[in-house]
């Protein structure tokens, strides 16, 4: 590989400016392209290496400050192919969500990504809420979203529901696919261009690794067959990896997510209910809680039907969703606190004694 490749795996000037403190300790810019069990396969400007966290920062750093597939990192990496990663670059963009085993902590699923594919199928797996809430965090993850609906072949007629997608996709591309008949696809190769990363996230079963090997011109990643009892295919994917393509972009695909818990998600939800809160901001008064106050724009809305109620339901859930967690984080930080208090006390009792 040359410097070129750098550019190539989405290198840019933001990433350089990073990068120019190690620039002289002997340690190279890598991608991280696949995470597995505490090992990192990654790409540079030297080829492929495998390698692992150094000490320091696989013990001293959260989970959340750890490579993640899609990173960039400092590494040093040596000719028999084996690297150690010393530091993880800023993030142009990251989706998160709330580690689905622990009640208040930030799992980083798609790192540097340009758009996020969000991937359902027509069907019986449309479903409009789950829509809203990968909506939210795609917008806060600051990359581009766009809806991709898959299985057009299974479903021609779907007038009805790329409408009811469209009602909460405000200013979202929406694309239907079918990767059996190629219906569309080459209107999602342009998101991918050369240097661009895609992410590719949606529930178990949706088509995406079909979707990435259509896309790839390839068999890159394991399909199943579409079960006819509930039109899902199996779930295929077992981990998070960037598969490059033909035309020099590179897709990112994660496995089905069952469940996908909001994480400080706050601006995100604005951008996602952009009604809604155009709604929230017409009220008469500022802290309207949208019961009985006079002047409500909100319920003035769910009376006649401008704002559907399953709609506001959703934004209201969210929002509760939201405060729990911020709840949950503050109460952490403060039993932190007190006990890294409880920590110098006592080592100020040891030394005075």
């Amino acid at each position: 590989m040359h410097a070129s490749t750098l550019d190539a795996l989405g290198w840019g000037d933001d990433f350089q400016a990073a990068f120019a403190p190690y620039s002289g300790e002997g340690l190279h810019p890598a991608r991280v392209v696949t995470q597995s069990h505490g090992l990192y396969r990654l790409l540079s400007a030297l080829g492929p290496h495998r390698a692992e966290l150094a000490g320091r920062l696989r013990h001293d750093s959260d989970a959340v400050d750890q490579p993640a597939v899609g990173d960039w990192v400092v590494a040093e990496l040596r000719a028999d192919g084996a690297g150690t990663i010393h530091h993880v670059l800023p993030r142009r963009t990251a989706f998160s969500r709330r580690e689905v085993s622990h009640r208040s902590r930030e799992q980083v699923v798609a790192a540097n990504v340009d758009t996020v594919f969000l991937v359902t199928a027509l069907g019986r797996d449309l479903n409009v809420r789950r829509l809203e809430r990968y909506l939210t965090m795609a917008w806060e993850s600051g990359a581009r979203p766009v809806v991709v609906l898959t299985k057009a072949d299974l479903h021609p007629d779907h007038a009805a529901e790329l409408a009811e997608v469209e009602s909460v996709a405000f200013g979202v591309d929406t694309h239907v696919t079918s990767a059996v008949t190629g219906d569309g696809l080459d209107e999602l190769a342009r998101y991918a261009a050369p240097g661009q990363t895609v992410a590719l996230l949606g529930s178990s079963g949706v088509g995406k690794s079909t979707l990435v090997n259509a896309l790839a011109g390839e068999e890159l990643l394991a399909t199943a067959e579409v079960r006819e009892s509930d039109e899902r295919g199996r779930h295929t994917t077992t981990h998070r990896e960037l598969v490059p393509l033909p035309d020099g972009g590179w897709l990112l695909d994660t496995p089905g997510m069952r469940e996908l818990q909001l994480w400080d998600s706050t601006e995100g939800l604005e951008q996602a209910f952009a009604d809604v809160s155009d709604l929230v901001d017409r009220c008469r008064f500022a802290d309207c809680r949208h019961r009985t106050e006079t002047g409500c724009a909100v319920r003035a809305a769910l009376g006649d039907g401008t704002l559907p109620r399953e709609r506001w339901e959703s934004y209201e859930k969210l929002q509760r969703e939201l405060r729990a967690l911020e709840i949950r984080n503050s109460a952490q930080l403060s039993s932190e606190v007190r006990k890294e208090r409880r920590r110098f006390a006592r080592s100020q009792r040891k030394t005075a004694w």
